[in-house]
């Protein structure tokens, strides 16, 4: 006959053991290269984010750590592809918040706040609309008068329908009575590139390939969406204090892994990558694009992702945002 004794003794000795694998896990992974999942083409700050930090991670780990572009479908082609991979810490998700937003717009194959596991937040950085200077306006007020004598003046995004860089410009429009078009391109270099060509005259991007434009005075940065002007971008007005009221939505970049890999190995992550986020090297190089590093838990992560899908959907009801 078993006692409650005997059981309770059984019980424990199985936690200890599971414990012990979970170490045993954390302390031997890696053992191979690890592949980061980006969701968009390289040249935008999801690649300039997801290469810092694993080059960083290479080093720590003692395995490479490399970046793969798989793009196409707003992002949401690499975005499953992570999430269908083995749940072993070898595929792992960087991407932006549009992961949030695209199940509001699209039909996707996967629900992102239980087929991925946020494993930590790397950075925010403000959307900015940027104007190529043939455009010939120098701020919101120029900008608003403009496309008021023009109607479906383009702008670009990187990131397609229903990213939180189209609804900031659709939101902007609906604030000022404007009628604005959108040109979705598959990522922020894409994009950059016929922005700076004068092939579309205005673009809301990220702030990581817009900055050494910016800088070269080859484009002019019209406001950023932050609550705050960024330390990066002080010369540069929040949407708010150009007059468009209440319009405030951060982008950012966070890390992601399958759901059901191994808490040992995420809190390993976690761990690891919050240290290269505290690297005075590897903060410079995200400040200086603009992106101000994070960090922190994955419970923090996990309740910004949980805010974020409710308030993208919001977004996407009020702004009448529908997919194509």
């Amino acid at each position: 006959m078993i006692t409650r004794r005997d059981l309770t003794l059984t019980l424990g000795a199985l936690s200890f053991g599971l414990r012990a694998t979970g170490a045993a896990t954390a302390q031997s992974y890696p053992t191979k290269p690890i592949r980061f999942i980006v969701p968009f083409p390289a040249g935008g700050s999801t690649d300039v984010g997801a290469r810092v930090i694993a080059e960083y991670l290479s080093r720590t780990f003692g395995q490479q750590v490399y970046v793969e572009s798989k793009s196409g479908a707003n992002g949401t082609i690499g975005v499953e592809a992570a999430a269908k991979s083995p749940p072993d810490g070898y595929t792992i998700l960087v991407t932006t918040d549009t992961v949030l937003s695209n199940p509001h717009v699209f039909k996707t194959n996967i629900d992102p706040t239980k087929d991925l596991m946020p494993v930590i937040q790397l950075s925010r950085q403000p959307i900015v609309l940027a104007a190529h200077p043939s455009l010939g306006v120098s701020s919101i007020a120029e900008l608003i008068t403009l496309a008021k004598q023009q109607p479906g003046l383009r702008y670009a995004t990187g990131s397609g329908v229903g990213s939180p860089q189209h609804m900031a410009v659709q939101w902007f429009a609906q604030i000022a009575g404007l009628k604005l078009e959108q040109v979705p391109y598959r990522g922020g270099g894409q994009a950059i590139n016929d922005l700076i060509g004068g092939h579309v005259k205005l673009g809301s991007l990220g702030s990581t390939p817009l900055i050494p434009h910016y800088k070269a005075g080859t484009l002019r940065l019209l406001a950023q969406t932050t609550e705050a002007r960024s330390p990066s971008l002080p010369d540069v007005p929040t949407f708010e204090e150009a007059g468009i009221k209440g319009l405030v939505l951060d982008q950012w970049l966070g890390v992601f892994a399958p759901a059901e890999t191994p808490p040992a190995i995420t809190a390993r992550l976690n761990s690891e990558i919050g240290k290269a986020l505290a690297d005075p090297a590897v903060r410079k190089n995200f400040l200086d694009s603009a992106q101000e590093p994070i960090g922190g838990t994955a419970d923090q992560f996990s309740r910004l992702v949980s805010g974020d899908f409710a308030k993208f959907g919001r977004l996407v009801k009020q702004l009448d945002i529908r997919g194509e």
